[in-house]
């Protein structure tokens, strides 16, 4: 069986062969690279939903470059701490399945066997995803209409996607464990002050979401040295700055060979009650 139901009656579906099937007779193909569109027609908001395949190439060739390993290691370490010896675990905006994989080899190495699957909204995510690791399940999705049963989740993986806490409360089981990473206050400064003249701090809160009991909150923090203009332009297209900052902007920051960079991210880790 596969971890997925059926977005169109919530069903389980059944994987056989390449395609998935529920009860009720609603058929999901499988693309060649092994995922699997579950993302109604009805359900989308545009022809293409989701990052682009720019966006989705920049952020593979950024993530592969280790400049943001110290979050994934972060995330693997959180990850075999909290779970349990037989995990489901559910990366909802899994993008490209960087952070995915991470924390699955990281459960494997810890010794506990861990049902693993990732969701996205961008198919050209989805795709190098499912091409890439062999051994997760992914699915185009929507992260506010998660094609997972009620309470079927241990781990819920949240790492720079749409808050849909309806659906994860409603898919991780009581006492599991939800990992929300967000950009704190200076992430990206020393970018931001090439794009625009006036730049502002992201905003900081701690916020306890109704159904969740706060953990803890754990700081990554490091700057990165990008030494080519190839990984300075694929960090910006990359980040939802690339559709927002003036060409003024963008020309200053094409013209730099090297950049200096603070990140800095938030792991607010939470638990259902």
């Amino acid at each position: 069986m596969s971890l997925f139901h059926c977005p169109l009656c919530g069903r389980p579906l059944k994987d056989e062969a390449n395609t998935l099937s529920c009860p009720s007779g609603h058929s999901f193909d499988r693309a060649k690279e092994g995922y699997v569109n579950l993302l109604p027609v009805s359900r989308k908001n545009s022809r293409m939903p989701g990052d682009d395949q720019g966006m989705a190439s920049a952020r593979r060739a950024f993530l592969d470059r280790g400049w943001y390993a110290p979050l994934r290691d972060a995330l693997c370490q959180l990850s075999a701490e909290l779970a349990g010896p037989s995990p489901t675990v559910l990366d909802a905006g899994c993008g490209e399945g960087y952070y995915t994989a991470g924390v699955q080899d990281a459960l494997a190495s810890a010794g506990k066997t861990a049902r693993m699957a990732g969701v996205d909204i961008s198919k050209f995510s989805v795709r190098k995803a499912a091409k890439r690791y062999k051994n997760i399940e992914f699915a185009v999705a929507s992260s506010y209409r998660l094609p997972v049963a009620d309470h079927m989740v241990d781990l819920l993986l949240n790492v720079f996607s749409p808050l849909a806490l309806d659906e994860f409360r409603r898919v991780l089981r009581p006492g599991g464990v939800y990992l929300y990473v967000v950009p704190a206050a200076m992430h990206l400064w020393e970018l931001k002050e090439v794009l625009y003249e006036h730049p502002y701090p992201n905003e900081e809160k701690e916020t306890l979401y109704p159904g969740f009991t706060y953990d803890r909150i754990v700081p990554v923090d490091r700057v990165i040295r990008l030494p080519a203009q190839a990984d300075i332009h694929a960090l910006f297209q990359m980040t939802p700055y690339y559709w927002k900052t003036p060409k003024e902007g963008a020309a200053r920051l094409a013209a730099l060979e090297t950049l200096d960079c603070r990140t800095s991210f938030r792991i607010h880790v939470f638990r259902r009650m």
